[in-house]
Order: structure tokens, then sequence, then C-alpha cells
């Protein structure tokens, strides 16, 4: 037996929850598929999110999904295996949803440098975003590592939160003109390839070079690759943008016309709250694309 639904929505993060709120509650029947291992969740708190501010985001999702199934939205934990062109969705458990719209909201990957001690941190005070945990390692001695082309105008970034700051350059030695402004901004530049990140006790004690120098920091910044879980939306055939991310309009349409996508599966640099808002806008341009189809009847109340 195949279920049924106006729309199907493959992810239940920010974005697909928010979705799935909107479209509940404009009456559409809704499925968020979703597997269960969000991006951030070795993070202890949310930030940036408007009344929902240091909240754990294990809290949000269940707030979200809540609201989503008082509105009569079904919630389905299996993962999506195949969008097929004649709208059917299958998942990994076996089950087929039969949708009219399909949005995807799967976020994205966060591959990080092979250097020691990165990977235990991650979302502790091993970090990425200034603007999600900036405040709370503010004024404590923090470091930078070049991992990426990005990596200098990161640390730079990073300056606003604390005056003692370290770069390491590792693999991205900066331009003459950006180790310039990081000089005139009281960063330090040293020289070397990191080795290890060095945890003691459950946290950060330093930065270890190849050479055996430390380094005591008390948080490391560094730019992981973003790479998108959109396997399904290449299956279906988007077209792609200059970014190599898939490429969706201003409401998230993609070149397929049936098919949205929304948050960090699109957007690398969304947080939640924007992933959130994309959401919502992505699921009223769906609504409207329903309303106006022209055969109305199975919009019928």
């Amino acid at each position: 037996m195949t279920d049924r639904y106006d729309v199907v929505i493959v992810g239940g993060g920010a974005a697909g929850l928010n979705a799935a709120l909107v479209l509940a509650r404009a009456r559409r029947s809704v499925a968020v598929v979703d597997g269960g291992s969000p991006r951030n969740a070795p993070a202890g708190h949310l930030h940036g999110f408007l009344s929902r501010d240091g909240l754990p985001p294990a809290e949000l999702l269940r707030a979200g999904r809540e609201e989503v199934a008082g509105y009569g939205g079904d919630l389905v934990d299996d993962v999506v295996s195949t969008l097929r062109p004649d709208r059917l969705v299958e998942l990994a458990s076996g089950r087929v949803l039969a949708a009219r719209r399909v949005l995807v909201a799967t976020g994205l990957t966060d591959e990080l440098p092979e250097i020691p001690g990165v990977r235990e941190r991650w979302g502790h005070d091993v970090l990425h975003c200034p603007y999600c945990h900036g405040w709370e390692v503010r004024d404590r001695p923090l470091a930078v590592l070049g991992t990426s082309p990005r990596s200098p105008h990161q640390a730079l970034l990073v300056r606003q939160w604390s005056a003692d700051l370290v770069y390491f350059p590792h693999t991205a030695e900066p331009a003459r003109e950006d180790a310039e402004r990081m000089r005139a901004r009281g960063i330090r530049i040293v020289p070397g390839k990191v080795d290890e990140v060095v945890v003691e006790g459950d946290r950060v004690r330093a930065v270890r070079l190849a050479d055996g120098t430390e380094v005591a920091r008390e948080a490391v910044f560094v730019g992981p690759r973003f790479v998108p879980k959109d396997g399904v939306l290449a299956a279906a055939g988007c077209a792609r943008a200059e970014s190599g991310f898939v490429a969706v309009d201003g409401t998230g349409r993609t070149s397929v016309p049936w098919l949205w996508a929304a948050g960090n599966v699109v957007d690398p640099a969304a947080q939640l709250i924007t992933a959130a808002s994309d959401g919502a806008r992505a699921a009223a341009d769906i609504n409207l694309d329903l309303v106006l189809e022209p055969d109305q009847e199975a919009d019928a109340a």
C-alpha cells in the first residue's frame, strides 16, 4: 500500500520542520521523513535563534516535531533511498510514499581535517562559526587553523571575540595583504604544520606543531569542507550552481518542477534561523503551486 501526501519533506531539521508546520497549518497532508542524524548534534546549545537562544538543539527538534504532529503532520523515522520521476518516494525500510510535491532539507556534512583532537572536540571547544560559539569563548586564548582558502578571513572575524588570537597557517598560508591585516589587528601568525590539537582533561589545552612546539590555547576554530547531503537531488536530475551546490531560486525551487530544496543542502552559510526561514518560504511557494495546479478537485476540503 502506498501512502499519499500533498507534500513529502525529506529531512527533519529546522528547515524541514518549519516547512512542515506551515504546510500542515495550510491544511496540506504532509509527511516528514528523517533519519535522526542532525548536523548540530555535537553542540550543547544553539544560538542566534530569537527566543530559543541557549536551547539544546535536540530540544528544538523535539518541540518542532510535536508542533507538526499537533497539526496532523506525519513524522516518519526512516531514510529516503530514491525519489522517482513519478513522484514516488522510496524509503530504506521498503515503504513507498506518493507525493504531489517534494521538499528536500537534508543538510550537509562537515568534513573535518584529519588532525588529532579536532573530531574529538568538535562542537565543544573546536568550533567553526563565531556567530554560533564566539560569545562562549570570548576573551580566551583562541586559535584559527589554516585549512582552507577562507581561513585567513575566518581569523579576521574571530578576532572580534578575543584579542588573544593565534593563526596557524598549516596548509593555508595567508596572502601578504591578509597577513598585514592580521598583524595590524594584533593576530599572531605562528608558521608550521599543525600536528595535533592537544586535549587534556576533556578540554583543549594547546596546539602542537610538527616540530614539537606547543602554543597554549583554550579553543580552536577550523573551517570544515561543506559536503551537501544531496544525493537524492542529484539522482533526480537537479541542475547545479557554480558553487557546486544544487541551484534553487529565491523560494527554493530546483530545476525539477515538483522538487524544492531548503537549508544547508543548498546553502552552506545558512544558520538555524535562516534555514527555518528558508523552509517557511519554500512551504508557502509549494502551497501556492498546488493551489494553481489545473486539477483543483484534489484541494477541496
